[in-house]
């Protein structure tokens, strides 16, 4: 589809370049301002070619998750290799065979150690016999000024190892109580149960001190190394005996050791919870020093009814788990030898048989260590943060280099920038985030396979685009990019170590506030950790059980933290990106001039017209002097205040009262840079201003660009002011900064496309404005536009950003030194190109070189301290502040003398302004001497003596300026 700006070659042809040029100031005048898709349009072709060239920076950071993915997944895999070789192997043996020698059933747990059973399965648990937890020897109850009861045996029994294992008892009716615990153990203590153990193992109360396991697969206390005690009321010397056992079904010999349960009567519940919480009181059964061996509480029990409570020992750890509560906890015995005493009481010799315990079959699984869910989510939370970095480092970038305020100063609005900077952020942290997702489940990570992906996808893309929000408020805090770097590398590895080794135990602290964890939560960084750590947590769950990771069902568990975690997330992310925008407008840091704090109520959306404000300009300008020995500057004020009351008019630029005061720092008085400054400048013409360094210039081009803000006056272009409608000036204005602001990898090519673009050329007509803005500026041949602007040198790079400015006929330019830096060829291709483009519109360019002053400007003025001290032409200065000619003669230095006397001969007035060995300059005024009398009075000279030397000369623009400079600077000295 053609663009309706293409103009046919043919028409071209015939028609010659003159009506080329009216065709496309036609065009140009009828495009208007770019609309948001045009500049959005703009600028993602920019960043895409600027990712383009990044290309190899932009690979390695989306590569940076896959390495670490692989690098873990080859950890596991190795891991994986050693565990299979190394580990445990599964032994089955036969537990009974049929008469030809048939195993019918066998067992995989008979000769396995505990290390062996978590990975190999288990088709027929073996039975165990069921144990009460019994304290050890030297830890069992007795008296000492903790529990001072006299019921409690005496505590040298703990030098003898014969301390009883203390039963406490309590209920509402003693005698029926005591009835009972009579029942408990068999009262036969003169039977010699060495014999009877081993086949009737119900009928005794046995127990250990060993520690518990997870399971029941093994019980510890018929291992080697662990103990086993048989429970009776009283117990005979030498009760310990070698017994043979015939257990899981496999026969063996263990050691038994009598051990004497002794009850005792305690009046109350609260009693016993006083004497249990006393001897347990150092929370360690290693040091607990009254221990006992269960406790019973028979309420309202009767010969109708039997209601007991029952205390039991769970201070034990396990032994594979050391830190945590055990699962398996010794608890069925203490209750069988309640219910049986009952039946006992109710039925005489009756007795409730408890033959075994056994655990549930399982099957064999493969003992794998899941790293990634191992290393907590310290590691994964490190990766998805070191996107922060990126992305606030490239956002300070563009500030501290002044790109943003360039692109903003040439049309591109808020809108557009927000727009295309987020989706690319957006785009690049899905890529980054995607990659890791994907590469560790091709690595066999856990995290990831076992888990819900969809939990997944909407938990890591809700937390990147909070990331980015998070982004977009930090950058408008900074204008330094190493700065923003340190601060954003702190934040993520600072909070990775808190979130590691401060919230990861709040969390599992079930005692803490769950509402100071919400608050911690809003944190960003600690909500990225909570959501993999619960990640973390049920993928390793997972892995040991098998079942499915997290799945959407989940997040209704009230110790899942997740769904807390996406509300807060997505919360946090709306609020972030308003408050984003709000601080972008309001906030002045390097980049422009920030809106008023409260610029989005309506009062603020009607601007003030210039009659409006007339009034408080007309109070400004009382505080204004007026120098009536400066009629241009008198005038040039009338005028201006002239324009202001019209209600349109055909200048460009109206500078009313314009000034500029920064303050004071460091015990330094402020500064005040533009006093009070009033210009009016029409269409095409070109403005100078000349000054020495510090005069304001800049700051008044800085006021006039939006980048700071006026203290006092305002100016308008084309009748729009600077304080309120600076992004509609935006849309025709271009702008030469003094410092070339450019991208070092796009092109000269690159750039004026970018604000061609944002000057809503479109087609042929912004290849052709591009073409020839090369040509104009000598970037075209040699292919010098399609080099990376980094190659350029500074001379290039000062034609590029003048082409810059002047691309897309901007209606007002302005250009702060555009010549500096450039050599005389140069210099002569930048005059010509602006000589062209003042044709019709307005152009304001400060110089230091009187010669491309007066080459270029058709009005100027000098700017000493703040102000100005004339205005007018080159010729009309040299008139006023010139007004005489320079003699210079050189002879011998004994004839100095004569050639003075000569001189005042010529103009009694004159006056030698420069002397040094034979060598005068002296200043004639004009209205005294004729140049054919300076011709005669040298013609006698030189009968009379050697003149080496001579030259006269009329007022130049830079002894105009230099006077006008000194003369101001020794006034204001003297003020």
């Amino acid at each position: 589809m053609e663009d309706s700006s293409y103009v046919p070659a043919r028409f071209v042809t015939e028609a010659g370049p003159d009506a080329l040029h009216r065709m496309q100031k036609s065009i140009e005048s009828s495009r208007g301002p770019a609309s948001f898709f045009t500049q959005a349009d703009a600028l993602l072709r920019k960043n895409l070619m600027f990712q383009k060239r990044k290309s190899c920076t932009n690979i390695c950071t989306i590569l940076f998750p896959v390495l670490i993915c692989l690098l873990v997944g080859s950890l596991q895999s190795w891991v994986n290799i050693q565990l299979v070789k190394y580990g445990p192997k599964c032994e089955c043996s036969c537990v009974e065979t049929d008469g030809n020698g048939t195993c019918k059933t066998d067992s995989c747990s008979q000769n396995m150690m505990p290390d062996q059973l978590s990975p190999c399965p288990v088709p027929s648990p073996p039975k165990w016999p069921p144990l009460l937890q019994v304290p050890k020897p030297k830890y069992r109850a007795t008296r000492d000024d903790i529990i001072p009861f006299t019921d409690l045996p005496d505590k040298s029994c703990k030098r003898t190892k014969s301390c009883p294992a203390t039963i406490l008892v309590t209920g509402g009716n003693q005698s029926f109580a005591k009835s009972l615990t009579d029942n408990f153990f068999m009262k036969n203590s003169s039977l010699n149960f060495s014999e009877y153990l081993g086949t009737f193992l119900s009928n005794f109360i046995l127990g250990t001190d060993s520690r518990p396991m997870q399971t029941q697969f093994t019980e510890v206390a018929f291992l080697p190394f662990g103990s086993l005690y048989v429970v009776q009321p009283m117990c005979a010397p030498n009760s310990t005996h070698l017994v043979p056992f015939q257990v899981a079904g496999s026969p063996l010999e263990k050691v038994v050791e009598c051990v004497q349960g002794l009850p005792l009567w305690r009046n109350n519940s609260s009693v016993i919870n006083d004497e249990l919480f006393k001897g347990y009181e150092k929370g360690n059964a290693e040091k607990t020093t009254n221990e006992i061996l269960a406790a019973y509480d028979f309420l309202n029990s009767d010969e109708k009814i039997l209601n007991v409570n029952i205390w039991y020992n769970s201070t034990y750890k396990t032994l594979n788990t050391i830190g945590e509560e055990p699962t398996m906890l010794r608890v069925p015995r203490s209750i069988n030898v309640a219910s049986s005493a009952y039946l006992q009481f109710l039925r005489g010799g009756a007795n409730m048989q408890f033959e075994y315990v056994k655990e549930m079959p399982k099957l064999g699984m493969r003992i794998m260590i899941d790293l990634s869910s191992l290393t907590g989510a310290l590691f994964y939370v490190w990766v998805m943060e070191l996107l922060f970095p990126i992305i606030l480092t490239y956002l300070v970038y563009e500030k501290q280099w002044k790109l943003r305020i360039m692109m903003k100063m040439h049309g591109l609005g808020n809108g557009p920038y927000w727009t295309i900077s987020y989706a690319y952020f957006l785009l690049l942290s899905s890529v980054y985030t995607l990659c890791f997702v994907m590469l560790g489940s091709i690595t066999d990570l856990k995290i990831f396979q076992l888990n819900d992906y969809s939990i997944q996808f909407v938990f890591y893309f809700v937390y990147i685009n909070l990331q980015i929000a998070l982004a977009f408020v930090v950058a408008i805090f900074f204008s330094d990019v190493k700065t923003a770097s340190v601060i954003a590398y702190i934040y993520v590895f600072g909070s990775g170590l808190l979130g590691e080794y401060l919230f990861r135990y709040f969390i599992e602290d079930t005692s803490f506030s769950g509402g100071w964890i919400l608050v911690m939560e809003m944190i960003p960084a600690f909500s990225l950790y909570r959501g993999i750590y619960e990640f973390s947590s049920y993928a390793l769950q997972a892995s040991h059980v098998v079942t499915s990771g997290m799945q959407w069902r989940d997040l209704d568990d009230r110790q899942n933290g997740m769904k807390d975690v996406l509300v807060i997330m997505i919360v946090e992310w709306l609020l972030l990106l308003p408050v984003a925008c709000y601080l972008d407008q309001v906030v002045s840091l390097g980049d422009g001039v920030g809106k008023s704090t409260l610029f989005f109520l309506p009062c603020y959306w009607k601007k003030p017209s210039r009659s409006f404000c007339k009034p408080i300009l007309q109070q400004q300008k009382s505080e204004v002097l007026v120098d009536l020995e400066k009629p241009d500057l008198y005038q040039e004020r009338q005028v201006v205040e002239q324009l202001l009351q019209e209600p349109s008019t055909s200048h460009a630029i109206i500078c009313d009262n314009l000034k500029k005061v920064y303050p004071g720092r460091d015990g330094n008085p402020e500064k005040l840079a533009v006093r009070g400054l009033s210009l009016a400048l029409p269409r095409g013409g070109c403005f100078g201003m000349l000054g020495p360094n510090g005069a304001g210039k800049t700051s008044l081009i800085n006021m006039m660009i939006g980048f700071i803000k006026p203290t006092s006056g305002t100016a308008y272009v084309h009748g729009m002011d600077i304080q309120t409608d600076m992004e509609k000036i935006y849309t025709g204005l271009g702008v030469c900064p003094q410092h070339d602001l450019l991208w070092e990898t796009l092109t000269g090519r690159e750039h004026l496309l970018f604000y061609g673009r944002l000057k809503n050329l479109k087609g042929a007509a912004l290849s052709q404005a591009v073409e020839e803005s090369l040509k104009s500026v000598n970037l075209f041949h040699g292919g010098i536009g399609d080099k990376p602007a980094g190659t350029y040198s500074g001379g290039m790079k000062r034609r590029l950003s003048i082409a810059i400015s002047l691309i897309g006929d901007p209606k007002v330019v302005y250009m702060d030194e555009p010549g500096s830096g450039l050599d005389p060829a140069s210099r002569k291709i930048l005059w010509d190109a602006v000589k062209r483009a003042k044709q019709d519109r307005a152009i304001i360019l400060t110089t230091h070189s009187m010669e491309e002053a007066e080459a270029l400007c058709d009005r100027m003025g000098i700017f000493v301290d703040g102000s100005l001290q004339c205005i007018g032409s080159a010729k009309e200065l040299k008139a006023r502040f010139g007004g005489s000619y320079v003699l210079t003669i050189t002879t011998s230095s004994s004839e100095e003398e004569e050639i003075e006397r000569l001189v005042l001969q010529l103009s009694p007035r004159a006056n030698k302004i420069y002397h040094l060995s034979g060598t005068q300059k002296f200043e004639l005024p004009r209205q005294d001497v004729r140049i054919a009398d300076v011709f005669q009075v040298v013609k006698e000279a030189k009968k009379k003596f050697p003149v080496f030397a001579w030259g006269l000369a009329d007022t130049t623009l830079e002894y105009v300026f230099i006077k006008v400079a000194k003369g101001a600077q020794a006034f204001n000295e003297l003020s």
